[in-house]
């Protein structure tokens, strides 16, 4: 019975990260990973639903499939939390021009804009500045060393378009596309599998350049 009931709960704490890790493969666009994960997603979800339905259909051991469930999703955003895949754009608010504050940022590698207008009493400083999510801290203790007064508003942006960041990942994509090209030229005799292992190597290898990245 207990053994069951802990069987359930991995299980669980399984399939929700692998529903995460999928989710986020999809919005990178990476074909191939996310068709992976959502076949283990889905062979987890079947097998632990089986284990649950079959036999009696104990209450208890519904009871620890949602609690399961539950735990899986703590576990889903951890993870993805420490993928940190993606962007933040942070509006700071100052008083004044920190010229120092802005050079740093520049020099630890995010895109600063200044913008200069007037507030309630006084005239007032707004950067804006697109960071990865996973330098979102290292910008937020910047900030704070030199204006720990400052107003900061931060945000997901959904849409790029126009600019420099636009025509990296334009470049990106196109190279991701030749390196595909490539393979798939030279790969006439090897088999679907091959091609398709192949595939999953040159997302990873992307997916590990986008982590990589400053």
């Amino acid at each position: 019975m207990w053994t069951k009931l802990i069987l359930i709960v991995l299980v669980q704490l399984i399939y929700v990260p692998l529903l995460t890790l999928r989710t986020v493969m999809m919005v990178k666009n990476l074909k191939m990973l996310t068709a992976l994960f959502g076949f283990l997603e889905a062979f987890v979800y079947v097998f632990g639903l089986a284990m649950v339905l079959s036999g009696d259909r104990s209450i208890t051991e519904m009871v620890v499939y949602a609690i399961g469930y539950a735990l899986g999703m703590f576990a889903g955003v951890y993870i993805e939390q420490k993928l940190a895949i993606g962007f933040v754009s942070v509006h700071v608010n100052i008083l004044h021009n920190n010229s120092e504050m802005v050079a740093k940022l520049r020099k630890t590698g995010f895109g600063v804009t200044v913008f200069e207008g007037s507030g309630k009493d006084s005239e007032r400083f707004r950067m804006d500045i697109l960071a990865r999510r996973r330098s979102e801290k290292a910008l937020y203790k910047i900030i704070n060393d030199f204006e720990p007064n400052a107003f900061i508003l931060a945000y997901e942006p959904k849409t790029f378009k126009g600019g420099y960041l636009t025509q990296l990942m334009r470049k990106r994509a196109m190279n991701r596309k030749q390196v595909g090209a490539v393979q798939s030229a030279s790969s006439d005799s090897e088999s679907v599998f091959q091609e398709t292992v192949s595939e999953i190597k040159t997302e990873l290898g992307e997916l590990q350049k986008i982590w990589n990245k400053p």
